[in-house]
């Protein structure tokens, strides 16, 4: 979804825009779930949700968020309901076709099945498909979300941010359908006693409103299970336009293991939770939903190196002086225009080592290097060997 809403600005900034979508269809995960789209009240109550989070981007979501919103409606993007449920939160609810048609529309070029080569906007959605894979949870996602775009981005010099081995998820009763993954959700670790697949509590306190913490909770416990064992009064708790029990039979639908809690193979610990029998029990196990690391960004979403600087930090690339073709080539890859390149290929010919010491030397007594401007240099040895330095002059 994210690269149809680039694409789609894009276009009306007058650029010329292709969305090369891995997939087989266009929306991503957005087009699989509930279709609300939220922000924090405050940028305090987001910091405190997201203490580890950077600052200054949670400032541009509290502050940005709302007009981009009426920019979707702008779209054509069909609202259903214009609260988010939660009285934490704000935001609109969209129809999740209606809004990936809208923003297809705007986009123009969309080209379905076809994995990106190059880029100069990446947005491909993380890499929670392979993290599910690797770690053994579920996947309430789509498969191609592998991580192209961060791969991409880390071997041309990107820095990774925080949380790599957070995500975004949900604890399911099994692995569903993507048409399930929105009803099949058991979103009610408030009101249950959880435990680990022995009978241990291993969730201290009580999860956060999203209970995505409790969901990386569960990620982290033998086979990425847990019990949930509620009494009849969390069965009849709601949890928005359904209640516990509702999920609960979502949950024996799709083949979940629900039980009343004496067959389980443990003795159920005594819990303040526990009050009103006879208790049921149902298994889940965590799901992906969506990575929450990925590239290091600015506040413009402009990649960050690792030392916190975007390719439009660079004054000068002085690369080694083999042949046009190739500088021309590196320029391109790196988005930097060839008035911001030291070439002396054309005079000095390819002078090896010393290409970029004559480049430098050049530039430097006709005046174009100043001083504490930024230069990237790179350059290639024997073997193919290579290496590159980020310089302050």
């Amino acid at each position: 979804m994210a690269g149809l809403v680039a694409a789609a600005r894009a276009r009306e900034l007058g650029a010329d825009a292709v969305v090369y979508e891995k997939g087989d269809r266009a929306g991503g995960s957005m087009l699989l779930s509930s279709g609300v789209v939220w922000r924090h009240r405050s940028l305090a109550e987001f910091h405190a949700d997201c203490p580890r989070g950077e600052p200054a981007l949670q400032r541009v979501l509290v502050d940005e968020l709302d007009p981009a919103l009426d920019w979707l409606e702008e779209l054509g993007a069909p609202v259903t309901e214009r609260r988010t449920g939660n009285e934490r939160t704000v935001g609109r609810r969209f129809d999740p076709r209606g809004l990936t048609d809208a923003l297809v529309r705007a986009a123009g070029d969309v080209r379905l099945a076809t994995p990106f080569s190059d880029a100069q906007l990446l947005a491909t959605g993380g890499f929670g498909a392979r993290l599910a894979r690797d770690r053994g949870l579920l996947l309430r996602a789509t498969p191609w979300s592998e991580g192209d775009g961060l791969a991409y981005a880390l071997a041309r010099g990107a820095d990774l941010s925080g949380g790599m081995d957070e995500f975004y998820g949900r604890n399911l009763p099994a692995q569903v359908g993507d048409d399930l993954f929105v009803r099949a959700s058991q979103l009610y670790g408030t009101h249950a006693l959880v435990l680990d697949t022995e009978g241990r509590e291993f969730f201290p306190g009580e999860p956060s409103w999203s209970e995505t913490d409790l969901v990386q909770a569960t990620a982290r416990q033998p086979d990425a299970a847990a019990w949930y064992v509620v009494d009849q009064r969390a069965l009849r708790r709601p949890v928005r336009e359904r209640t516990v029990a509702d999920l609960l039979d979502e949950a024996r639908a799709v083949g979940g293991d629900v039980r009343p809690a004496e067959e389980l193979p443990f003795a159920l610990p005594a819990s303040p939770k526990l009050r009103e029998p006879p208790f049921l029990a149902v298994q889940v196990r965590a799901a992906v939903t969506h990575t929450i690391g990925g590239l290091r960004i600015d506040e413009r979403a402009r990649v960050l190196d690792a030392a916190g600087l975007t390719i439009e930090d660079v004054d000068w690339l002085v690369p080694h002086q083999a042949n046009r073709r190739i500088l021309d080539g590196v320029a391109k890859r790196l988005g930097i225009g060839e008035d911001r390149v030291l070439i002396t290929v054309d005079r000095h010919a390819n002078t090896s080592a010393a290409s970029i010491p004559l480049a430098l030397a050049e530039a430097a007594a006709d005046g174009r290097l100043k001083p504490e401007q930024l230069l990237v240099l790179n350059a290639m040895g024997g073997g193919f060997t290579w290496g590159s330095a980020l310089v302050r002059w």
